[in-house]
């Protein structure tokens, strides 16, 4: 009896932190997840911040795409843009990386590696191959004339059609052939000018135009138009292939929300400029 008396009254109590449904203790391990989750958003390096953004790139179902990267999303994470925009120059002309400019925006641009850029397309010419094999030359002769001293985003019909013929007698069937294969389109303004493009990206990026849609969506129905980045996380979009991490680092970068601080973890919330 005295050794329970003393269990009740005079006996230690466990840490609150321990104790079960110690509102306390859920605090600090939402604080601490919160912390964790904020760190994961910044970075101090152009190029750390790629490396890692390309390890979390989102596992897709039924699109063979490699992963890639918004530079609005870079601009959310590395602070100084304008380093951002020096570093991703330096990568294009090391070749490290290739720049792609989408059509979800006007400022919208997709950074991907460039062994994996070569892998994507590797596998969108595949079936041309076996079609005719004196046409599906203009392949290689894009990969190593074009791809290796053309680091801009666009290219003219002239310019490409003189690189090209390092590798053989180029024909207008060339140049349509690299269009159908997905590696180049054309522009609205000037028919005389190209884009570069990402192979098998045009349902990913039908995905990140109404992605973009429904998160803000999902922030302005709440009351105080934010949410804590812990919650956040946990949302799962209908409408985009992406996860809703790609989302939010994407639509900071881009000036539609923005991070606040607060006691309670890191808000994401509605930008009102």
């Amino acid at each position: 009896m005295a050794e329970s008396s003393q269990s009740k009254s005079g006996g230690k109590k466990r840490p609150r932190s321990e104790s079960e449904g110690d509102p306390d203790a859920d605090a600090d391990a939402a604080s601490l997840q919160s912390i964790q989750l904020e760190n994961d958003l910044n970075f101090t390096d152009t190029a750390i911040a790629l490396q890692m953004m390309k390890a979390q790139f989102p596992k897709l179902d039924k699109v063979v795409v490699r992963p890639f990267i918004l530079r609005s999303q870079l601009y959310s994470s590395v602070k100084d843009r304008t380093q951002v925009d020096r570093d991703l120059e330096s990568l294009k002309k090391e070749a490290v990386v290739r720049v792609f400019k989408l059509n979800t925006g006007k400022d919208d641009h997709a950074i991907m590696f460039m062994d994996d850029y070569l892998a994507q397309m590797e596998n969108a010419v595949k079936r041309y191959d076996a079609k005719d094999k004196q046409l599906s030359d203009v392949f290689d002769w894009f990969k190593q004339y074009v791809i290796k001293s053309k680091t801009d985003v666009s290219i003219s019909h002239p310019e490409l059609c003189s690189l090209l013929s390092n590798g053989g007698d180029v024909t207008e069937k060339h140049v349509t052939l690299l269009i159908n294969a997905g590696l180049l389109t054309c522009q609205l303004i000037d028919q005389n000018l190209y884009w570069f493009v990402i192979p098998n990206i045009g349902s990913i990026l039908k995905g990140l135009s109404q992605g973009r849609k429904e998160l803000l969506s999902l922030i302005n129905r709440t009351k105080y138009k934010e949410m804590v980045l812990a919650n956040l996380e946990k949302k799962r979009l209908r409408l985009s292939p992406l996860d809703i991490r790609f989302h939010i680092r994407d639509l900071i970068g881009s000036g539609l929300l923005k991070t606040v601080q607060s006691p309670i973890g890191l808000l994401i919330r509605l930008s009102r400029d």
